[in-house]
């Protein structure tokens, strides 16, 4: 069974044994996944007066001249607890998370200037944020988070090269997305 599976069950799981309240949706967008050409797109729902449901996903499929590259696709569901109410102030989270990548080529990032990476990572993590409403239907919000990730990848000379230099496979413990969002409130 693939990863995409296996979180889209858990993802299931999850609305199907909380009440949802429809008219507490939240519809937010990750201005920093803009800055680098990242399409993203998430949504928030209520499940309770202290319990929210945060899906989110970005894709990037741009392509850029000399064969620079950072294709990806990501998806990570994430179950935030809310101390004070639903929407207000600090939360804590709980995520899992899976992507695909096909990045290199970058002149201006150290390592990335002469080859490609393409693999997967999937893991879970901890998550803090604030999030703020300014109106009744805007808010922002910004968050951090720290999660374990596995990554299986292999590592090529040029984007469409198919002659693998190197195969590897790692663990990651520590910061890995922050973000300042743009929120839509959906009553």
């Amino acid at each position: 069974m693939n990863k995409i599976s296996i979180y889209l069950i858990i993802t299931i799981t999850l609305l199907s044994v909380f009440p949802m309240k429809g008219q507490h949706v939240a519809l937010k967008s990750n201005l920093l996944y803009w800055s680098t050409t990242t399409p993203n797109m998430g949504f928030e729902f209520r499940m309770g007066k202290k319990l929210s449901l945060d899906l989110w996903g970005a894709y990037n499929a741009w392509e850029f001249k000399d064969d620079m590259s950072q294709k990806h696709y990501l998806v990570q569901p994430e179950l935030r607890y809310w101390p004070c109410q639903t929407y207000e102030g600090h939360f804590f989270g709980l995520h899992g998370h899976y992507g695909h990548f096909n990045i290199g080529q970058i002149p201006f990032i150290p390592g990335l200037e002469e080859k490609n990476y393409r693999g997967s990572l999937y893991g879970g993590g901890l998550t803090w944020g604030y999030q703020l409403g300014d109106r009744p239907s805007l808010g922002t919000g910004n968050v951090c988070r720290c999660r374990l990730c596995y990554m299986q990848y292999d590592k090529y000379v040029c984007y469409d090269c198919t002659e693998v230099i190197a195969s590897y496979r790692r663990h990651y413990f520590g910061p890995t997305r922050a973000g300042v969002s743009l929120i839509f409130f959906i009553h």
